[in-house]
């Protein structure tokens, strides 16, 4: 049985799909808004850069919405990002917890 799970959400697509396109508002009117250049909302709409925190804060107040909404949104992201990255996961699985370890080998 082969199981999928569906791709991460980028904060941007979110953005697009839920905000600006329902409410009738561009890059430029976001950014101008909230501070920011207007290609920073026109990059981030396109998924082609990271949501930073300064501007995760400023759309959460703009949309009325938790500080932590669009930073855990790009947190998620980034993490599931990873998860599907198998080279990632190569280097990753090589980590010996510390747990488990002897003191001795622990202290080294």
């Amino acid at each position: 049985m082969d199981i999928r799970f569906a791709r991460p959400v980028h904060p941007g697509e979110m953005l697009r799909e839920e905000f600006m396109i329902p409410l009738g508002l561009t890059a430029g009117r976001v950014a101008r808004d909230i501070g920011v250049p207007r290609t920073r909302i026109e990059r981030l709409v396109r998924e082609e850069t990271a949501l930073t925190v300064d501007t995760a804060l400023r759309l959460a107040r703009y949309f009325r919405m938790s500080d932590g909404y669009w930073v855990n949104m790009q947190g998620l992201y980034d993490i599931n990002m990873l998860h599907n990255d198998a080279a990632y996961q190569a280097r990753v699985n090589e980590i010996v917890p510390l747990v488990g370890r002897d003191r001795e080998d622990a202290a080294a």
